[in-house]
């Protein structure tokens, strides 16, 4: 039951990730760390993204601005060890709650317009790409600083989309460096990597049929509810 669930939030979160660009381990971080566990739910969380995201980039290759991306993903690597750090250091309950909190974040991020303002060319750039990379090591969600950025610099919505794809690729290979593969057995993580990329075909198939306002709707209310969920067992393990 466990995997059946885990490959149907892998497939949802590789449909809408698709269909708007983002989103992927937003989707899928509040199911798989409550099904693995906030160190193994993570892990597997990363490697999905890694798979989804090279997944996408043939799609997307045209798209890409190297330029902007190179300046956010090497801060982002530097920053990686650090997030590693953490996860090694805080017990499972501190991390469902950090998961938690970070999902928050990624969340409301985008409407924070003082932040979005701050971060704007080189400086902005290092700042939120150094941000992205300790946040996806600690908790695979590196998209939100990478949002705000986009936005207080005007990145146009296309370009970052696909860019994204490629910064992901970086953090994510750095991730599964420092944090390792998931040690669930190598079936079931097939499994869920066949998943993965079935939701990026059948979200490449949709796109043209699906508003990307609703799929963003869908995304957002069960990013909401995985966050809730994932805060609830945090507090519950601190009495535990």
């Amino acid at each position: 039951m466990t995997l059946v669930l885990a490959g149907i939030a892998a497939f949802v979160a590789a449909v809408i990730q698709r269909i708007t660009g983002l989103g992927f381990v937003l989707v899928l971080v509040g199911p798989i760390v409550l099904l693995y566990g906030p160190v193994e739910g993570v892990t597997i969380a990363v490697l999905l993204a890694l798979v989804a995201s090279l997944t996408a980039i043939p799609l997307v290759w045209r798209h890409v601005d190297w330029r902007r991306a190179w300046w956010l993903i090497w801060p982002g690597i530097l920053a990686a060890p650090l997030g590693a750090l953490v996860v090694k250091l805080l017990p499972d309950a501190a991390l469902f709650l950090l998961i938690a909190a970070m999902a928050y974040f990624a969340l409301v991020a985008g409407r924070i317009r003082a932040l979005s303002a701050s971060l704007t060319g080189r400086t902005g750039a290092v700042v939120a790409g150094a941000a992205g990379g300790f946040m996806n090591v600690a908790s695979g969600l590196s998209g939100p600083p990478l949002a705000a950025y986009a936005v207080g610099d005007r990145w146009p919505q296309r370009s970052f989309a696909a860019s994204a794809q490629v910064i992901f690729v970086a953090y994510d290979l750095v991730a599964v460096a420092l944090r390792g593969l998931p040690t669930a057995p190598t079936n079931d993580v097939g499994l869920l990597v066949i998943a993965t990329i079935a939701g990026i075909a059948i979200g490449t198939v949709l796109v043209r049929n699906v508003s990307p306002r609703i799929a963003r709707i869908a995304m957002l209310v069960l990013a909401w509810a995985g966050a809730t969920v994932v805060l609830v067992r945090g507090i519950l393990a601190l009495f535990a």
